[in-house]
């Protein structure tokens, strides 16, 4: 398996690009999400601790854990793809590791496979109360290039 070091981004311009596209997220501008890592194959996402992202118990609510880390799969996917492609999840799986008890939720996405259409990705979810962080969640994602499908509403 190659590292994510060694997906070179085929577009000079990613950066701009997803964050462009994660800028009309409506999903992350709801819970409060900021883009805070991108790099060709990575992307980190993080939301802080608000009383309307929680459960009963106060927790993060597992559906914030999951669109987080989807979301994460989905840019560190996207900064492989060419400048006239968008990104759409196929599948994916979430493992519930421990409560999500913390001031910040944090996503950290890698692909783990790059081919042309499919990118094979993990997300590692963390709950930060001050300097600790848990270990939350972990997603394995398939993510799809839309070749030829500009990103954004009514594009491609």
């Amino acid at each position: 398996m190659k590292p994510a070091d060694a997906f070179p981004a085929i577009d000079a311009n990613y950066e701009r690009r997803v964050r462009d596209s994660f800028s009309r997220q409506g999903m992350m501008k709801h819970l409060g999400a900021r883009l805070s890592v991108l790099e060709p194959g990575r992307a980190e996402i993080r939301a802080a601790h608000r009383d309307e992202l929680t459960q009963q118990h106060g927790y993060f609510h597992a559906g914030v854990s999951g669109s987080l880390a989807d979301s994460a799969c989905g840019y560190a996917a996207y900064t492989l793809m060419p400048a006239d492609a968008s990104v759409l999840t196929v599948e994916y799986k979430m493992n519930l590791l421990a409560p999500a008890d913390g001031e910040e939720l944090i996503a950290r996405a890698r692909v783990v496979r790059s081919g042309k259409t499919l990118k094979v990705c993990m997300a590692d979810v963390f709950a930060r109360r001050g300097e600790v962080e848990t270990h939350c969640a972990t997603m394995l994602a398939t993510i799809m290039c839309l070749a030829g499908k500009a990103d954004g509403p009514g594009k491609g």
